[in-house]
């Protein structure tokens, strides 16, 4: 039998912060979510979410990269930007579709497609 696939993990100094994030900012549903750890769903995907001390999280670089498609991405980013990403370069636009790169929280990246 193969293994099967559970959660993407990702370390957050503030775990309702990050959930906020991407349950407003994109649409995921928040199965649980505690200050040391959350579980978010976006179709058959499941994102967990867990506390860390704030010197395992701090980031220099890039870490995890999250893609997801949306319908709009101008209004997903203006969401995003509200809840304390920063956009990352300008949103591209090419041959087949939008694409945008933010940081969250904690410095995690989010792809975002537009797809034409």
């Amino acid at each position: 039998m193969a293994a099967s696939f559970r959660w993407i993990l990702q370390l957050h100094k503030d775990v309702p912060k990050a959930a906020k994030l991407y349950s407003e900012g994109l649409g995921l549903t928040v199965n649980v979510c505690t200050l040391r750890w959350a579980e978010l769903e976006s179709g058959p995907l499941k994102l967990a979410l867990m506390q860390s001390p704030s010197n395992h999280v701090e980031q220099k670089g890039y870490s995890s990269l999250l893609s997801f498609t949306v319908s709009d991405i101008n209004n997903t980013v203006t969401k995003l930007l509200a809840l304390g990403a920063e956009l990352d370069g300008p949103i591209r636009y090419e041959i087949h579709g939008k694409v945008a790169a933010v940081k969250c929280v904690d410095g995690h990246m989010v792809g975002l497609y537009e797809p034409v």
